[in-house]
């Protein structure tokens, strides 16, 4: 909701009249976390170690680029990976349900989709966590499993926790739902592993992300131009991801001339429709999480705009570092 990143008046009056909602919100997650800590509420244990990329707030931040990046690191040191994902918006027929790089986003939802175009690695979706991982187990023998999403899912336990941070939104006015846009208090961060900063440092972040553009590819052909080829153009953009806002502006940085454009729901689901009213006669961007689902009904003007995550610094050297041992240590505990 838009009030949670504003400070007017009208802001501030909706924050505290729905403060003790948002309390009520705050003593029920800290019992449900804490009766699993305890083990008063059972938990699942993998056989392998788990990676969770999570936040603290609700709408996007950035982890689907982290979520490839991390398994992109892991792939190229030998590492086996599985990714696994609740499968927000998806429609499959049952769960769990794997996850190919040719299938329907309708079925499989786009981020999950997503991952595995750009990965290769097997992904399975379900709504209970405990069975994708079982699932990706018993078809690949899968060294290391990374949970995109579930920081709050207790009912999974983790041997590491990413929180990834928007570093322009961060927390909003710090309340948590529904008075403000966080699923748990700020204070949570003291018990994770690495806190990765999208965009920028703050005083939160121990490694800043950067998503770097290079290219935009055609969705019919697959052709792929350089992003300054289109410097001289007008361009119609499009976006349906937690921060629409992030990816038009950086557009702008890249001195495109975005003259028109449209922001939609984070995992929007798309037909020819919706975009009859943009000028057919210039390029229409879009990011490739929105591009997975336009593939199918693709016009010969339209391109996506992939992005790299680039995170280099010496936490991020540790925090792989450390995950490779954790699962060297797990493969040889099962061999045993």
């Amino acid at each position: 909701m838009s009030f949670w990143y504003q400070s007017n008046l009208l802001a501030k009056a909706l924050k505290w009249l729905l403060s003790p909602f948002a309390l009520l919100f705050l003593l029920i997650t800290r019992l449900r976390a804490w009766l699993y800590q305890r083990g008063i509420l059972a938990s699942y244990k993998a056989p392998v170690p788990v990676v969770i990329v999570g936040n603290l707030s609700v709408g996007g931040n950035g982890k689907t680029p982290v979520v490839i990046w991390l398994v992109q690191q892991l792939q190229q040191r030998g590492i086996q990976v599985g990714v696994i994902s609740r499968g927000y918006g998806s429609k499959a027929k049952s769960y769990p349900r794997l996850v190919a790089s040719h299938d329907d986003p309708v079925e499989t939802g786009d981020e999950p989709l997503l991952i595995a175009k750009r990965t290769n690695a097997p992904v399975c979706i379900s709504p209970n966590r405990q069975q994708a991982i079982e699932h990706l187990l018993a078809h690949f023998p899968c060294q290391v499993i990374i949970s995109d999403d579930g920081l709050q899912h207790y009912k999974l336990q983790r041997d590491k926790e990413i929180v990834v941070l928007d570093a322009q939104r961060q927390f909003g006015n710090g309340f948590v739902l529904p008075a403000g846009p966080l699923r748990e208090p700020i204070c949570r961060l003291k018990s994770v592993d690495w806190v990765i900063n999208n965009g920028a440092e703050t005083s939160f972040s121990q490694t800043v992300m950067t998503l770097t553009p290079q290219v935009a590819i055609h969705l019919q052909t697959g052709e792929k131009r350089p992003l300054k080829d289109f410097a001289q153009q007008k361009i119609t953009a499009i976006a349906g991801i937690g921060n629409p806002q992030r990816f038009f502006t950086m557009l702008q940085k890249l001195a495109i001339n975005v003259v028109e454009s449209q922001a939609f729901q984070d995992h929007q689901a798309y037909d020819l429709a919706l975009f009859e009213k943009f000028n057919k006669n210039q390029p229409l961007f879009m990011t490739e999480k929105d591009a997975v689902k336009c593939q199918h009904f693709a016009q010969p003007n339209w391109w996506y705009v992939p992005v790299e995550a680039e995170i280099n610094d010496e936490q991020s050297e540790q925090f792989i570092a450390a995950l490779i041992q954790q699962v060297k240590t797990a493969s040889k505990s099962t061999a045993l």
